[in-house]
């Protein structure tokens, strides 16, 4: 298990924000040294505490505009079923997120799609001829207010 310290959380709060500040600002605003900041980024990184770097898209400027949320109930919760579904909603480029969770549903996925169209052909796939899926709901999303917040620290 990695330890994290005070100064390992004060570096967290700032790069999920802005994964691209500058170590020399991190350094000045956490009160450590540039190489200081460096070696922790990676110790971070390396150990698991940061999975991964990454550019967020705006979804209207490519031309992805709808975020649907659905929450999937399947007909059976065999192990080897359920694993069979999680590696389908793996594999399938629109889910953007997906919870198993407990509850009257047994998953919620974040889908993200240019039009109801590939919405529409997504679920044929995925829930009807995929299979183990009782049945779904779909919530269009009006306006994503909030998305890819910071892990508060």
């Amino acid at each position: 298990m990695v330890t994290v310290d005070d100064f390992d959380l004060k570096i967290l709060q700032l790069v999920q924000v802005d994964n691209m500040m500058p170590q020399r600002a991190i350094a000045d605003r956490i009160g450590l040294s540039a190489p200081a900041v460096a070696r922790r980024l990676q110790q971070l990184r390396e150990s698991g505490v940061i999975r991964r770097d990454i550019a967020i898209v705006n979804e209207t400027a490519v031309a992805r505009p709808l975020t649907i949320i659905v929450h999937v109930t399947t007909e059976n919760e065999r192990l080897d079923l359920l694993d069979a579904m999680k590696d389908r909603f793996l594999r399938c480029r629109q889910v953007q997120q997906c919870y198993y969770v407990t509850g009257e549903m047994d998953f919620i996925l974040i889908v993200n799609v240019k039009d109801m169209a590939e919405y529409n052909e997504m679920t044929r796939e995925l829930f009807f001829e995929g299979g183990n899926v009782k049945s779904f709901r779909t919530c269009v999303s009006m306006e994503n207010v909030k998305t890819n917040g910071p892990i508060p620290l």
